[in-house]
């Protein structure tokens, strides 16, 4: 996954803060802004989690921070919902000048209310996705209770939100009640997924229920079991990115992958050492892969290890050559079981003649082959296991030629 700062003007001139994320190949297939929730930015764990996951599945995804909040310019208080709807139709005419007009809108919290009335005026969108959403975006108006009395009065005070203070105005607080966004789902007619955690206690489940209750078909509801509103739970953002990613793929056309070439290179892959930890994203013609290292050694466990990509490679090889085989000789061959295991050990524990003891990499294969097979084909499969591509690939000496590309 590529990062790309952008800097955008919205309607009133500031220039709002974004990122451009784009899959692995850097070749999206569609694109989509996420929305992020009510005093947050587009650094929160969850926004940066479910849009880089989003990338897996083809999408190029903007992540920016509204008026006033974030690295964005202007002050909090002109980041009433207005403004914010205002800033997200500002993202997609700036992608559609820029890049392409993006298909997708995500929010989290009062975004997820964003992200419905501005694809109700976006004809680019084809589908939305929202995370903890109100239902009333009036609902707001409670973190900031305290001061309404005293707005009311002064015209523009500063409140607590969150353990965070911030400037609010008249303005600010009137334009919370100027949009029925029951309505504007009701009318909506765009394929809605709605994600709500049960136990939820910023925006209560009631909201989810409502929303879906006045949407249209297509539409869907996923929970978030024992999630909380943020979503701090990294396995939290992750599901719902990957449901995001699954659900949409209904409604956008599968796209040829096409592979980010480095001269006949087949695969890429990519670490962004400014935000993971070992999680590297690799793409493979039509196939996305995750890989990482156990948390044991201080990775996320977010995917298979190197060492276990490597092991299911020789698995995959074996079990195919055998099938192969099998099906040309026409034996009775049904099923495989393929038991692999990658150690180091020492030459002379192995009883390897070498000039001094190194260390050797060392491959236990197991076989179960299943089917109605006599000795003589079994012990000739055991044998053809021995002379898959990757298993001799391995068994080999491999030589390697590696250059720096700007």
């Amino acid at each position: 996954m590529k990062r790309t700062q952008l800097h955008i003007p919205n309607e009133n001139g500031k220039i709002l803060n974004a990122y451009l994320e784009l899959p692995t190949n850097q070749k999206p297939d569609a694109y989509a802004i996420f929305a992020h929730c009510f005093t947050c930015s587009s650094s929160l764990s969850a926004v940066r989690n479910i849009s880089k996951t989003l990338t897996k599945y083809g999408f190029g995804v903007v992540r920016f921070d509204f008026t006033g909040l974030g690295k964005s310019e202007g002050e909090f208080y002109e980041s009433h919902f207005s403004a914010n709807v205002s800033d997200l139709i500002a993202v997609s005419d700036y992608m559609n000048k820029n890049y392409e007009a993006p298909s997708l809108l995500v929010g989290h919290s009062l975004g997820g209310a964003a992200v419905i009335t501005a694809a109700s005026q976006l004809n680019n969108i084809k589908a939305v996705a929202t995370i903890g959403a109100p239902a009333d975006v009036e609902h707001v108006t409670h973190l900031f209770s305290h001061g309404l009395d005293e707005v009311a009065e002064k015209g523009e005070v500063q409140v607590n939100i969150g353990g965070r203070p911030f400037k609010i105005n008249q303005e600010f607080v009137a334009n919370f009640t100027k949009t029925d966004l029951p309505s504007i789902v009701h009318e909506l007619r765009k394929p809605i997924l709605i994600m709500h955690s049960p136990i939820d206690k910023i925006v209560g489940i009631k909201n989810a229920e409502k929303l879906y209750h006045n949407a249209h078909h297509p539409k869907s509801f996923v929970t978030l079991d024992n999630a909380d509103h943020l979503l701090q739970n990294p396995e939290d953002s992750n599901y719902a990115g990957n449901v995001i990613g699954t659900w949409v793929q209904r409604y956008f056309p599968k796209k040829h992958q096409q592979t980010l070439n480095s001269g006949n290179a087949a695969s890429v892959g990519h670490l962004n050492l400014l935000e993971d930890n070992f999680t590297t994203q690799i793409q493979v013609k039509n196939h996305h892969l995750v890989a990482d290292e156990p948390t044991s050694v201080g990775g996320d466990d977010f995917g298979p290890s190197p060492y276990d990509y490597l092991n299911a490679a020789l698995i995959a090889c074996t079990a195919m050559t055998l099938k192969l085989y099998a099906q040309r000789k026409q034996w009775d061959l049904q099923e495989v079981y393929v038991y692999v295991s990658h150690a180091k050990k020492k030459s002379d524990e192995l009883n390897i003649a070498t000039e001094k003891p190194q260390i050797v990499d060392y491959f236990t294969k197991d076989i179960q082959l299943i089917g109605n097979l006599d000795d003589a084909q079994r012990k000739r499969l055991k044998e053809i296991a021995s002379k898959c591509p990757v298993h001799k690939t391995l068994a080999n000496n491999a030589y390697f030629h590696t250059t720096l590309i700007s």
